[in-house]
C-alpha cells in the first residue's frame, strides 16, 4: 500500500486544501491528513476542534484518514509507512518556503515530497486570510465548507 501524508495547520480547513487531498487521494492508495502543533503559528481552533473539522470534511474519500502528531512530520510518517508527503502550492512564494523542507525530510528519512499546484480559483486563500475576512464581516462561504464557515464564525463571536 502506498501512503501519503497532507500535514497542515488546518486552521481552519478551507477548499485549497480539500483540493489538494481529494487530488492526493487519486494518486496514493491512503491519505492521512495530520494537524500537528507548529510553534511558529497561533491557533484560533485548538487541535480537537481541527481534527473533528478535517474528519467532516474528508468524508467524501474514503482512502482519506485523518490523525494528529507532534513532533517531526517524517517521524509520523515512518511510523505510519507512509512513503511521501504531499504539499500544495499556491505560487513561487510556497515554493519558495517549502523547497527546503522537502530537501530535509528527504535527507533526514528519505521521504519525498510532492507538490501539487493549487488550483488557480484557490491560489490567493489561505486560512489566515479567511480568518482575516470573516472577521471583518466578509463573505467566505465560496472558500470554505459550510460547516466550517458555521464553526469559524461561532469562533470569531465570541
Amino acid at each position: 500500500m502506498r501512503r501519503a501524508v497532507c500535514p497542515g495547520s488546518f486552521d481552519p480547513v478551507t477548499n485549497g486544501h480539500l483540493d489538494i487531498i481529494g487530488r492526493a487521494s487519486g494518486l496514493f492508495d491512503e491519505v492521512v491528513v495530520a494537524t500537528g502543533v507548529n510553534v511558529s503559528k497561533s491557533r484560533l481552533f485548538d487541535p480537537q476542534e481541527r481534527l473533528a473539522m478535517l474528519e467532516e470534511a474528508v468524508r467524501p474519500w474514503d482512502n482519506v484518514r485523518v490523525s494528529g502528531f507532534e513532533g517531526l512530520i517524517v517521524d509520523f510518517c515512518r511510523e505510519i509507512g507512509a512513503v511521501a508527503i504531499v504539499k500544495g502550492l499556491r505560487g513561487a512564494t510556497d515554493y519558495e518556503y517549502e523547497l527546503p523542507m522537502a530537501h530535509m525530510n528527504s535527507h533526514l528519512t528519505g521521504i519525498e515530497t510532492v507538490f501539487l499546484p493549487g488550483a488557480a480559483g484557490n491560489s490567493y486563500v489561505s486560512s489566515t486570510l479567511i480568518k482575516e475576512v470573516a472577521g471583518f464581516g466578509g463573505d467566505i462561504s465560496p472558500f470554505v465548507p459550510r460547516f466550517v464557515a458555521d464553526a469559524l464564525l461561532s469562533k470569531l463571536a465570541r
